[in-house]
This record gives structure tokens, C-alpha cells and sequence, in this order.
């Protein structure tokens, strides 16, 4: 057997899955649970959870932010809008929403606006008030003249072979009988508008499939015969409202619908109500229907240097700077494609898009090559797959350089990400019961968990060493399989392991218990410096890990290095 002193200084790569067991070029973990890994590498304890409210049912977390001092958290609970400031209740507000529509709800915010989109839903505006906030519907710019609204008009597939028989109706001369060829309407073509006879006519009245009747403001002349030159309005309850939402060179950008997922429609330049595309002038609005082989189906839009589109299949982006009617350089980039079940916020990280890819199993990084030219999608969590488990919520908190992932089995995975520096890390975060949802807001997590007592509104904080009100939990990091001299041991006899903590009081390694007394150190933070234990024993299993470094005490703990000593045979 051959002497070995084996020591782990960089935890930079976090927690990795088993199939980067035999790679030596890892600064990596089998296990990293409930703690985070610094900016020089090592490893600590993470925060506990301050209780801040308990709630009626589970909710969904969003940040409001008005100015750099004045942030408000949203939860969106089932018809509920609550908003804190400084964890307190600022006002509850009445939605239209169910919990079950909360998963596909989308927003976007201008200073003291934030826009919400429901593809079943007409989009909702919150407004920031003086003293309170108001929630009231999305309504299009009207023209005072005729009363038409600037909503934008399109002509769907499965209308293309419809023609309109308009007949005269006994309410007036501003209605008329719409008669179509085939069957055609539905009920939720009511309040719905057409253009047609150069006029925008609204759907009062359902009679059949086949006939509807539409009220005109203003006079029109009878056709002479059936027409088939007409269009829909774009949103509504008959095609469904925008999918997705943001604000990007200064013009209102909807994304996708119901009826035409890979549609594209952008306000007109500072009137963000008005959807008019004119004569096609620079500030007017402008509609573009992504085109490829496949189908697209826009799952979210985000403005960054480009206006990024992320679709189901692919990511497009355009460049167009200024962005008009008659300058739109729009492609697609990648062929990676985006969770569409739920929406899932992209996140902002150093520059670069991150989001779900579309099997909900990894997390990608969108971002432009040297020359600016192309975007490139890189997976950040190669090395961790087996830790994202079909993503449900996620949020980075740029002060911490901290991305969280809520999944569907209730843990959190957590990225501790510092290109500059090296530090791509994964962990996981677990806590007495699920959690639900997660919001960074201002520099503070937020997270919604489930507990055995109900559900709670919780925030992340540096002075709790447990969570909620007295949960205790488990924090632990467990090494690698032994390599040394590029071999993969076959045999080990381990005789020694040593820690180097910072400002710890209670650790256990390998089993073994070891209290770090104020008495013998007369550190009130905790003692810094060498923890040992002494071990003998052998290991033929050659995937265990060397040594666990674990605690459940509530008391802080910081390693900086692990050295092991022993002896191996290959």
C-alpha cells in the first residue's frame, strides 16, 4: 500500500453528479447540502429562515421594485393579491386568478407599472399610487373620432376560406347580420372585434355557428356580396390574450397567443396602448410571426442588448437598433428550446439570459460570442443534472451572486456562480417540509414553504441559524472518491482527517462529534484554525466518500480545506 496526504482547498464545482466520480480535474463533492460555496472556494453554512407571515394556501413570489430603496414583495395567492414592504402588509388586492393560472401569469415592469399576462386572461395593470396600489384592466388607446380601439388585427388560419354575408338588423342601422359560409363563431366571439368595410365592428350577439350579430359606430354601405376580405382583433376570448410580456426599446412587446403562439406584436414608440402599425413610420407598431420548419411557440421575451425570444424549440433574437418597422434583423441562434408549461422568469446573471431549457432538466446560459455576433446557450449545471428536478420556480440574488431553483419534489437547488473567480457551484437547500416558490427582492430571498403546520412566507437571513421558528436543519458536505497519482483507489486505510474551519463551534467528521467549545478557546464567534479526528479502518468501497463534514447544532460553520491522510493500493 502507498502513503497518501490528500488536500481539498477549492470546493469550486460544488455538488456533482456520480458520473464525474473518476475525473481529477474537479473541484467538486458528492454532497453539498444546505451549505454554500464562498467567493476563495470553501464552504458555509447556510442562512436560516426568518418567519415573516403565515399564509392561507401556497402562493407565488414577485419582486416590485419602485426605486433603489423602496421595494415591495408580491404574493399572488388563489384571487389574492398581497404586497409587503419591510415584511409587513402593505395592502391586499382582489385578482381574477386562481392558484391553478398562477403558473402560466407573466409580467413586466416600467418604474411604478408592472403589466400582467394570462394567455386566458385580459392582461391586468398594477399601478403604484401615492400611498396604495391599484389592479385594473389593460385597455387599448382608443381614437376619440370613431371610437376604434388600436388593438392589432390579423387573419387566422382557420378563417382564411371564410367569407361574411352582412344583412341588416332590426336594432338599427348600426348593426348588422354577420352570416358566414361554414361554421365559424362561438360564444366567445362576443365583445370580440372585426375589421371589415374598412370599419371596426364589435360582436354583441351570438346567434349560431354561423351567424353573430356586430354593432358599428358609424354608417357603412352594404356589400354587394359576401366578403372575404376581413380580420380578427389579435387578443381576446375567442384567440386567447398575450402569452408573454416585456417592455424593450421603449415600445410594449406581447408575445405569442393561443390561436398564433409565434406571433410578435410591438406598441408604438412611448404609447404603449397603442398598437396601430399606420403607414409603417419608425415609431409605429410593428407584428412579426416567427417563421421556420418547426412550430414555434414563443414561451418568453426578453429584453436585453437584443430582444431575445425564447421559444419552445429555439432562441431567436433581434439586433435591430433602432428597432422599426422597416429595420427588423430577427433570427434564431440556438435550437435548445424553452419550458412552456410554466413560466419560469429568465434571470439576468452577469450579462447573460438564464433559463429553463425545454425538458425542465437543465439550466441554460444565453449569451453572445466574442465578436457579439451569435448567441450560445451553455449548460450551467453539466456537471450537476441529477440535482434539477423539473424546475417550478427560480430567482437570482445579484449582491450574493446566488441563483435559486425551486423544483417539483420540494428541494431547492442553488447555484453559487462567480465567473471572475472560477465558482460554479450546486447545492442543495432542504428545510422541514417543500418549498414552494422563491423572489429575491431588493438584496433579501424570499421563499413561500409548505410546512406540517400550513404554508409560510419566509425570508433568508444571515443572523438565523434555524428555520421558521425553531426548525432545526441538517448541513453537510461529503468529498469525492479518493484519486491520487491520477489512480483510482482500490483499497484505502484512512488514518486521519483535518478541517480548517473559520468561526465554528460544533462540527462532526466522519461520525465523530466534536464541540468547540467558548471555555477552551475563548472564541465568542467560534474557533478558527485545524479540527482533527483520528481514524483507522478500511474502505473497499471505492465510491464512498473519504470524509462527511456535517452539522445539525445551530451554530455557524465555515470549511476551508479538508487534508486526508492514509494509504491506498490501486
Amino acid at each position: 500500500m502507498a502513503d497518501f496526504i490528500k488536500t481539498q482547498n477549492s470546493f469550486a464545482n460544488g455538488e456533482v453528479s456520480p458520473e464525474f466520480y473518476s475525473c481529477d480535474n474537479i473541484n467538486g463533492l458528492s454532497c453539498l447540502e444546505n451549505m454554500d460555496v464562498l467567493a476563495g472556494g470553501g464552504i458555509s453554512r447556510r442562512s436560516g429562515l426568518r418567519n415573516v407571515a403565515q399564509m392561507s394556501g401556497p402562493g407565488r413570489l414577485i419582486s416590485f421594485s419602485v426605486s433603489n430603496d423602496e421595494d415591495y414583495l408580491i404574493v399572488i395567492a388563489d384571487y389574492h393579491m398581497y404586497i409587503y414592504h419591510n415584511d409587513i402588509l402593505y395592502q391586499d388586492l382582489i385578482t381574477p386568478w386562481p392558484y391553478s393560472a398562477l403558473g402560466l401569469l407573466q409580467y413586466a415592469q416600467r418604474f411604478g407599472t408592472m403589466i400582467f399576462v394570462h394567455p386566458e386572461y385580459q392582461p391586468r395593470i398594477l399601478c403604484k399610487n401615492k400611498n396604495s396600489f391599484d389592479l385594473t384592466k389593460f385597455v387599448f388607446a382608443q381614437n376619440d373620432s370613431n371610437l376604434d380601439i388600436y388593438i392589432p388585427f390579423v387573419r387566422f388560419d382557420d378563417s382564411s376560406n371564410i367569407k361574411i354575408t352582412v344583412g341588416t338588423h332590426a336594432s338599427g342601422n348600426n348593426y348588422a347580420t354577420f352570416t358566414t359560409n361554414s361554421d365559424f363563431w362561438t360564444p366567445d366571439n362576443v365583445g370580440g372585434r372585426l375589421y371589415l368595410l374598412e370599419r371596426q365592428w364589435t360582436i354583441t350577439q351570438y346567434l349560431s355557428p354561423t351567424q353573430v350579430v356586430a354593432y358599428v359606430n358609424g354608417t357603412y354601405s352594404m356589400p354587394s356580396g359576401p366578403v372575404s376580405d376581413w380580420r380578427e382583433a389579435a387578443f381576446g376570448n375567442r384567440r386567447g390574450w398575450p402569452c408573454s410580456i416585456t417592455f424593450h426599446q421603449d415600445r410594449l412587446v406581447f408575445g405569442g397567443i393561443r390561436d398564433w403562439p409565434g406571433g410578435l406584436w410591438m406598441s408604438q414608440v412611448g404609447r404603449h396602448t397603442n398598437f396601430d402599425t399606420g403607414t409603417g413610420l419608425d415609431d409605429e407598431a410593428i407584428f412579426v410571426s416567427l417563421l421556420s420548419q418547426q412550430r414555434q411557440q414563443i414561451c418568453t421575451i426578453v429584453s436585453s442588448d437584443n430582444l431575445q425570444i425564447l421559444t419552445n424549440s429555439g432562441e431567436w433574437a433581434i439586433s435591430s437598433k433602432p428597432l422599426t418597422p422597416s429595420a427588423i434583423d430577427i433570427r434564431q441562434h440556438t435550437s435548445v428550446g424553452s419550458y412552456c408549461a410554466r413560466f419560469l422568469p429568465p434571470q439576468q446573471i452577469e450579462g447573460t439570459t438564464v433559463f429553463v431549457s425545454g425538458g425542465g432538466c437543465d439550466i441554460r446560459e444565453l449569451s453572445l460570442d466574442d465578436l457579439g455576433e451569435k448567441y450560445n446557450a451553455n449548460d450551467l449545471c453539466a456537471l450537476s443534472k441529477h440535482l434539477i428536478n423539473s424546475p417550478t420556480d427560480l430567482s437570482y440574488n445579484a449582491m450574493l451572486r446566488r441563483l435559486y431553483v425551486v423544483c417539483a419534489d420540494g428541494h431547492m437547488a442553488v447555484l453559487n456562480y462567480n465567473r471572475s473567480l472560477g465558482i460554479s457551484a450546486w447545492g442543495r437547500y432542504l428545510t422541514d417540509g417543500r418549498f414552494i416558490s422563491v423572489c429575491v427582492c431588493g438584496v433579501h430571498t424570499y421563499v413561500i414553504t409548505k410546512r406540517d403546520n400550513g404554508y409560510f412566507l419566509e425570508r433568508f437571513d444571515t443572523d438565523y441559524l434555524y428555520d421558521n421558528t425553531g426548525f432545526t436543519y441538517l448541513c453537510r458536505a461529503s468529498s469525492l472518491p479518493l484519486i491520487t497519482s491520477k489512480h483510482s483507489a482500490k483499497k484505502i486505510r484512512l488514518r486521519q482527517v483535518s478541517a480548517r474551519v473559520i468561526n465554528t463551534k460544533s462540527i462532526t467528521i466522519n461520525n465523530q462529534d466534536i464541540t468547540l467549545s467558548d471555555d477552551i478557546f475563548d472564541k465568542p464567534s467560534g474557533y478558527c484554525g485545524d479540527v482533527s479526528v483520528n481514524l483507522l479502518g478500511t474502505m473497499d468501497n471505492v465510491l464512498s466518500p473519504l470524509w462527511t463534514i456535517e452539522t445539525n447544532a445551530s451554530y455557524s460553520l465555515t470549511v476551508l480545506s479538508v487534508t486526508v491522510q492514509g494509504w491506498y493500493s490501486i
